[in-house]
């Protein structure tokens, strides 16, 4: 399922940043915690996203900003973010 929810894009766009940014590549999978609607929060649960890029140019571009630190690659990926999807794996 392809996810549409503003502020969890929000979160998901940043935690693909961050994980990029330690790894120094782009990463095709990115982990978020699991909401809870009420009980106690278990926080090793987390749902797994697949990160889809759909143009390998735009691939490219993230991948030249990642050396270039945390801000560059905030800016391309705002730039881009129409050609990255996350997809909610089961």
């Amino acid at each position: 399922m392809k996810e549409t929810d503003p502020e969890k894009l929000a979160l998901l766009y940043e935690r693909f940043k961050d994980v990029c940014l330690v790894e120094k590549e782009i990463w095709t999978e990115v982990f978020l915690p699991r909401e809870v609607k009420h009980g106690p929060v278990r926080t090793n649960v987390q749902d797994r996203y697949e990160v889809v890029i759909d143009d390998k140019d735009v691939e490219a571009a993230l991948e030249a900003n990642i050396p270039l630190g945390g801000p560059a690659l905030a800016a391309a990926i705002q730039e881009y973010r129409s050609h990255i999807s996350f997809i909610k794996k089961g």
